[in-house]
């Protein structure tokens, strides 16, 4: 297929996007609530058909030498479609966002103001490998009114076909367009480079995946972007840690599941909590297989420490790794986190107020835990129910994006025959 045929398969699903998005936004909560339990049905019901076609990119993956990790990720089971149409219904009980008032008053003249929120419109979302966000994403962006461009990659293109034609199936008994959820069609780079380009067709983009294709979204795209997700997140044991404490933390944010987001890639400990923090941390890592990589104390304080090059303060590893340094003061870490950080998510572990009161001052990221791992930076776990990404930027959306994060606002202005 040529490029131009490619755009113009893409301009069509767009433009059938931008007209679904009229139908679906002014639908009420329990229009969408049915249109979603409708979908979690469909999906439970073709399991079969999905496995089918998620064995075939498997199988592919396989025959490429993908890593047993990315292929489960690529996987679906019976028992995870199931949990798939569970997180369906779970988007369903969520409360709507859509015409929740933001605030409002009556003017001095009478006028009477409001600011409500309305969908984004057409969202265009770029991901990698799991197929599971086919469907997370779609459910969030009906809920919230929005119609969603998905453009997975082409090693779940199978599963995501199915996916989407199964959902679309569920929406043609409703009054929700089938059209408001739809996979960009292509499998190359050109098929994302449309997407990417279509300013006035789609709102916004929401890139979701590693620091290359965050990056490259961000910079090749002429359609408004929400930065997702790189997370080169930092514990800081201060002075006045509880070691007990501290230690469960840092073992914590790193090993409970070391491949998201959240995960903690640097350990920051305080020169006098060092000597009696660095053997016992050390030792717990060990014993659950990360590699530290050290300052010269931190190696000081262990045989297997990896000597840390300039590269790994900045390393977001997604592995069982971490990068240790000693720092003499609090400010010191803070100044290490703003150099080397990437606005995720930071942790300080101490007993001291003003410490804690400090350091969230201080540092400049989505989300600060006080005595806490960085593994709660999650929208399930804020109580927001389920999340399209945790955004490290700064305009609209900042840390877990929850349905509100997937509107914006309009003002509705109602007077009585006023005049200016």
């Amino acid at each position: 297929m040529t490029d131009e045929q490619e755009r113009d398969d893409f301009l069509r699903v767009a433009r059938r996007g931008r007209a679904a998005a009229a139908g679906l936004a002014p639908q009420p909560r329990a229009v969408k609530d049915a249109a979603l339990h409708a979908i979690a049905d469909a999906l439970v019901a073709a399991t079969p058909e999905i496995v089918k076609a998620n064995e075939g990119d498997v199988a592919r993956a396989r025959e490429a030498g993908t890593s047993e990790y990315m292929i489960d990720r690529l996987s679906l089971t019976p028992e995870r479609i199931a949990a798939i149409a569970d997180a369906v219904r779970k988007v369903a009980a969520l409360p709507d966002p859509v015409g929740e008032t933001v605030r409002g008053n009556v003017l001095p003249n009478g006028l009477d103001l409001r600011q409500i929120r309305v969908p984004l419109g057409v969202v265009g979302i770029i991901y990698e490998g799991r197929p599971n966000v086919t469907v997370d994403a779609a459910a969030l962006c009906l809920k919230s009114g929005n119609v969603a461009l998905l453009r997975g990659s082409s090693s779940a293109i199978d599963s995501n076909t199915v996916l989407v034609g199964v959902m679309q199936g569920a929406l043609l008994g409703t009054p929700v367009p089938p059209d408001a959820i739809q996979l960009v069609p292509g499998t190359s780079r050109a098929s994302v480079r449309h997407l990417m380009r279509a300013r006035g067709l789609v709102d916004v983009l929401i890139p979701r995946g590693g620091a290359s294709l965050i990056t490259s979204v961000v910079e090749e795209s002429t359609v408004p972007v929400i930065e997702t997700g790189v997370g080169n997140c930092a514990v800081y044991v201060d002075a006045a840690a509880d070691l007990d404490m501290a230690v469960d933390i840092v073992v914590n944010a790193k090993t409970q599941r070391p491949s998201v987001c959240n995960a903690a890639e640097t350990l920051l400990v305080h020169a006098d909590a060092a000597d009696a923090f660095l053997p016992r941390v050390l030792d717990a890592l060990r014993a659950e297989g990360v590699t530290v990589h050290g300052d010269e104390r931190v190696a000081a304080a262990a045989d297997d420490v990896v000597p840390a090059t300039a590269d790994d303060w900045a390393a977001e590893y997604l592995s069982l790794d971490i990068a240790a340094r000693v720092v003499g003061s609090l400010d010191e870490a803070v100044a290490h986190i703003r150099e080397y950080g990437s606005g995720h998510t930071e942790a300080i572990v101490t007993t001291s107020q003003p410490a804690a009161k400090r350091f969230v001052a201080l540092v400049d990221s989505a989300a600060v835990m006080v005595n806490a791992s960085t593994r709660f930076t999650d929208g399930e776990e804020f109580g927001f129910g389920a999340e399209i990404g945790i955004s490290t930027q700064k305009l609209h959306a900042r840390g877990p994006m929850g349905l509100p994060e997937l509107t914006s606002t309009k003002y509705v202005v109602t007077g009585e025959g006023h005049l200016k």
